[in-house]
């Protein structure tokens, strides 16, 4: 996992001294999100767990010397869309074994999400990341 990505996040959110300019920087993270085109919208590509309509979708890349993941996904939600775009920061890019390896429950608690999130947009991120794990599991 990239360890630059990760320690940008919580040094960015460090800076934050209260919830609320940390949640409005998750909704500056999701304002900077590409939009996924209108043709991945589909169900197949809809993330099952999530109260907001999330879309995900995957691409191999065959980088050497082992394939890498590239992830994009898009949400109707700006709240959900700035919690995909932590997602990308970290996830995006990285072999299914980087993915598979790295705690994004220990992510989540240290940038104070899991205090803060309410229980359906926690179960939420949760089904997203659990999508994303299950695509590094089948690139193996």
């Amino acid at each position: 996992m990239s360890k630059a990505a990760v320690d940008e996040l919580l040094d960015t959110f460090d800076l934050f001294d209260d919830w609320e300019e940390r949640y409005q920087y998750i909704i500056e993270l999701g304002d900077e999100l590409e939009h996924l085109p209108e043709e991945h919208k589909v169900e197949a590509n809809r993330v099952q767990g999530c109260q907001s309509m999330v879309w995900l979708v995957a691409d191999i890349e065959p980088t050497q010397p082992r394939p890498t993941i590239c992830l994009a996904a898009d949400s109707d939600s700006q709240i959900v869309r700035g919690l995909i775009a932590i997602l990308m920061k970290v996830y995006s890019h990285r072999t299914p074994e980087q993915i598979l390896a790295f705690d994004i429950e220990g992510l989540f608690t240290k940038i104070g999400l899991k205090n803060h999130l309410s229980r359906s947009r926690s179960n939420g991120f949760f089904s997203m990341v659990n999508r994303i794990r299950l695509i590094a599991e089948a690139a193996q």
